[in-house]
């Protein structure tokens, strides 16, 4: 088996988010999400989630990327009258955050949650995309042994996590 490095950076107070990614490559995992509006969906995914306008088939499809194997494929079949019942996760760095609760907000007002931290070590953002699709964006806290989390986890009979051995 060939070793694996993730795109997601080690849990750091300055880590730094990757490039994105503009290469083809077999997609392990993507998200499609329905839309009544193409364009509309496209602008607020690129200027408020921070994506890149991979390639557009007019009037069909946008496929959009953020980091390698984030990728969301914008499908036009109408708009949700009801939040989804499943949401999707994408990593960010903590420097990330406020900058797209800010981002999100100048575009869609009242789209965002949070952002809070959570008892499994990270600090997240709820938003609400056009098409009614539930976003969380998640950043990783460094991992502290002799903090709270670490206690919990040992409470519950889990190990540290290791990062990058």
């Amino acid at each position: 088996m060939t070793e694996y490095l993730s795109p997601v950076p080690h849990p750091t107070l300055d880590a730094t988010p990757p490039e994105v990614y503009r290469g083809i490559y077999g997609m392990p995992m993507f998200v499609t999400v329905p839309t009544s509006d193409l364009e509309e969906s496209a602008d607020f995914w690129i200027r408020g989630l921070g994506f890149i306008d991979l390639f557009t088939i007019p009037g069909r499809l946008t496929h959009l990327r953020r980091w390698a194997f984030q990728d969301v494929l914008l499908v036009p079949t109408g708009r949700p009258d009801e939040l989804p019942a499943l949401g999707v996760s994408f990593s960010c760095v903590l420097s990330e955050i406020d900058q797209l609760a800010t981002a999100c907000e100048s575009v869609r007002p009242g789209s965002t949650t949070g952002p809070h931290p959570t008892a499994w070590n990270s600090v997240e953002l709820g938003v609400v995309t056009p098409e009614n699709a539930r976003i969380t964006m998640t950043a990783a806290r460094p991992f502290d042994a002799s903090g709270i989390e670490a206690q919990d986890l040992e409470a519950a009979g889990n190990g540290m996590p290791r990062f990058g051995d």
